[in-house]
Parts: C-alpha cells; structure tokens; sequence
C-alpha cells in the first residue's frame, strides 16, 4: 500500500485527471457487507480495481475546480502514524493533545490573534463557522442560552452575497433560520458593501431586533474578493457585534511574503475560521476554529459528567480538555498531518505556494484576456480565474451558458482538466482555482487549449439547439 501510493503521488502528473465511473463499476458497491472477512490483500485489491481509478482526482495538477488542495507526502504519512496510535484528542493528559494545541498557537500567531485565542481542529470550515456562530450566540445571551434556548430572542445577522453558503447553513443549524441572516450586495470588487451594511443594522434595530454578529469573507469563494476587514472591524466595535471571518483559504495569506497585507484587519476578529486542506495542502480533512478568547469557547461548549471528571493529576489530567472548546467528544488525531506538514515544510514554503497559486493564475488571466474566443468575467484577486468562451457567432444567454457548462463537462469527461462553474453577474462562469502546489504555468496552457477545442467543437451544435 505505502509503495504503491508513493509511487502514485510521484507520478501524479501522468494521469487523467478524472475519468466518469459507469454503472458496472459503481454496482459493485451495492454488494451486502461480507460476513466473512475476505482478507487484507483481497481488499486492497478491491480498492485498486474499484476505487482508485475513479478517485476525485485533486492531487492532480490540473485539477482546477472548486477549492481543492493537492495533498502532500508528509501529511500523508501522518494518516498512518495517526491512525496506528488510534487517539481520541477529546480530553486526557496525552502528547497528541498537545500537538493539536500547538497548531491552535501557531494558527493564532500567523493571524495575529492574541495569546489568549483558543480553537480546535475540525472537520472544515463550515463546522468552524457553526462552532463560531454558537459561541457569538452564547457571549450575547449568556450561558443560560445553554439551557433555556433562544426564546424568542431576534438576534440577526450579517454577510454579503459573496459569502460560502455554509455561513447562512450555520444560522439555520444554530437555530435561528435564513431569515435572520442579512445576505448583502458587493461592490464592484465584490467585497461587502459597507453602506448596505450600516442601513440594515439601523433598521433592525428600529424594528426591535437585535444585531449580533458579522461575518466577513477573507477569499470569496467565486472569485477570491476580500472584505474590507478593518472597516468591518471598526464596525464591529462601535456597534458592540461579534465579529467573524470566514478565512476558509484566505487565512494562508499571512504566510505570504508579498499578500499579507491583504488580510490586514482579520487580527481584530472575535473568531475566524479557515481550512488547512485548501491552500496549506494538508490532506482533507483539517478545518481550524480560532477564538480571539478561549473563554469564550468553555463558556459555550464546557460539560460537566462524572464519568468525564477532570483531575488534578493522573491521566485525567490536562483541563481544559479539547471536547470543552467545541461539540465533539471523539476526536481523531487530525492535528498530527497538520503539525507533519508545517514541520517538514515550514511556514515559508507555504507561503511561497501561495504566492506560485496567484502567478499562475495571473498568466491564466492573461491567456484569457489574450484569446478572442475566451472573456475574462470577473477581476482576479488571488488564484482565481473566472472566465467563459464566447463563440464567433453570438448566442442567446441561455444557451451560451449551456455552451460553457458543456464545454467544462467535456474538457472533465477528456481527462484533461477538471475546472468546475460558478455564475458570475448572471453569467455561466468556467472557473479555475489554483490551489494545487505542483500546477505549473504550462498546466494553464492545457486548459485554455482544452477549453478552445471544446468550444470549438461544440459551437455548430450549441447554434442549432439555439434556434
């Protein structure tokens, strides 16, 4: 197993992105589940003729869709090492723990969070925005919010319609429903429109609501675009609200030597939340909460059980336990592939991936604006490229839009690229993220190629179903 996914990792390049799975290989996974054991090398055969061909396919350097990182061997590694210990970072006097809290330190560092910040590893930014949401919850409240419930309480809140759709999830999971959740519109750049903003605040209040909390976006998933954090901070303070960022691959800005400047502002956050499997290449899953102060998270998530009783000294030792700073009592050592990567790499490395990811995407901007086929439909802030193919012969919106989506499924299906879409001001967008830390300038130059011969192709046909 460990030669054949080195050497995978090693020859990642030479592959097919992705590759459709048909029926007959996905009814294998119908089979009941055996009753005798079949064995460990039948069932890592059965892994290597059923599974690993139809992989997602993000390790590949010209995997470009959503927001993926590529993996990374260390962190690999680590999966084994932690899996081998088996440990439950919930709680107890164990050096696992201890590691986990290191990254909590280091990750609070790198944003200039002070040294009373607190946090814990989790499965991905969206639990981190929960997590985020209950602990404004309960400072607004009081702890008695644990016990009672809202009742009633109209708190709202506020983001823009940049932000990742997990953030409005996490007020419909705490309790308090979409409706509550002030979606607001961006500027040109598509950052939070502060105006907006201040004139939804007033008018709650003047309707009897409460004003709680706002979340500001640190890479808007779409097209990258950063709030203005220090206006949002400033904000926040003089309106007495919490203040969160959703960081989920914007937070490895501070490790760039060149872009740190732009996040300037997410130091005076009550919380943020970001993902070390995005840019920062850990393999999945390795989402991170951090709180401005850790008493804040003991105040909304601390249990009191008998069998789960703190002690002085003695394994039990160790307070306050991690399973006190969020809702999961089991915990895997996740912390470890993190503090692998950040120990075998160093903070520098990462930061130079990130500033490799914006070049890139900078030279994809530029082979699009450089193409007459190809319109460039959104600034590239970071490592983002939005973008769409526009035929000779123009096209009603609707069936260019069905042109670009069939466009991106060919370019999939061909094994050549997997960029993914998004609209953009209305418009089927074809977008490619750069995340990957093995992509190359000449991984861009495929694309645009693929993408060209895909439109190519398909404009006589895209023409006729438009009629």
């Amino acid at each position: 197993m460990l030669d054949d996914m080195i050497d995978r990792l090693a020859g990642v390049r030479e592959r097919k992105v992705w590759q459709p799975m048909p029926e007959a290989a996905r009814a294998v996974f119908q089979a009941p589940m055996p009753s005798r054991g079949l064995g460990a090398e039948a069932a890592y055969a059965a892994f290597t003729a059923d599974i690993l061909p139809y992989e997602l396919g993000n390790t590949n350097p010209r995997f470009m869709g959503w927001v993926h990182g590529g993996g990374n061997g260390p962190g690999m590694l680590a999966e084994l090492l932690a899996g081998a210990l088996s440990n439950n970072l919930g709680g107890r006097d164990h050096a696992a723990v201890e590691v986990e809290r290191q990254v909590i330190r280091w990750s609070a560092a790198m944003l200039g969070l002070p040294a009373a910040a607190g946090g814990g590893l989790v499965t991905g930014t969206s639990i981190a925005n929960l997590i985020a949401v209950l602990t404004a919850r309960t400072h607004r409240l009081g702890p008695e919010v644990r016990r009672q419930g809202i009742c009633g309480a109209r708190l709202t809140a506020y983001t823009s319609i940049a932000a990742h759709s997990c953030v409005p999830r996490a007020f419909d999971m705490a309790g308090f429903g979409w409706d509550n959740v002030r979606r607001l519109p961006v500027d040109a750049s598509h950052r939070m429109d502060l105006a907006a903003l201040r004139e939804a605040i007033i008018a709650d209040r003047a309707a009897g609501k409460t004003p709680f909390m706002v979340v500001g976006t640190a890479g808007a998933v779409d097209t990258g675009a950063i709030d203005t954090l220090p206006d949002l901070a400033d904000l926040c303070m003089a309106e007495n609200l919490w203040f969160h960022v959703d960081a989920a691959f914007g937070a490895m800005l501070a490790l760039s030597p060149t872009r740190a400047g732009l996040i300037a502002g997410i130091e005076r956050a009550d919380s943020v939340a970001f993902d070390f499997h995005k840019w920062a290449q850990v393999p999945y899953d390795a989402g991170c909460i951090l709180v401005r102060d850790q008493a804040r998270l003991i105040e909304a998530f601390a249990q009191n059980a008998a069998y789960l009783r703190r002690e002085a000294r003695g394994l039990a030792g160790g307070a306050p336990w991690l399973c006190d700073l969020g809702p999961d009592l089991s915990r895997g050592f996740r912390a470890l592939k993190v503090w692998m990567t950040l120990m075998s790499h160093g903070a520098d490395a990462l930061g130079a991936v990130v500033d490799h990811g914006c070049a890139v995407a900078a030279h994809l901007a530029a082979l699009v604006v450089a193409q007459p086929r190809l319109e460039l439909l959104a600034p590239v802030t970071l490592n983002i490229v939005c973008f769409r193919y526009v035929p000779r012969k123009p096209l009603p919106p609707a069936a260019l839009d069905r042109l670009n989506a069939a466009i991106v499924a060919d370019v999939q299906e061909a094994g050549l690229a997997a960029p993914s879409t998004t609209m953009i001001d209305g418009k089927l967008a074809i977008r490619a993220a750069l995340f990957n830390h093995r992509t190359r300038a000449a991984d861009a130059d495929i694309l645009i190629e693929a993408v060209i011969d895909a439109g190519t192709a398909r404009e006589t046909v895209a023409h006729h179903e438009a009629r």
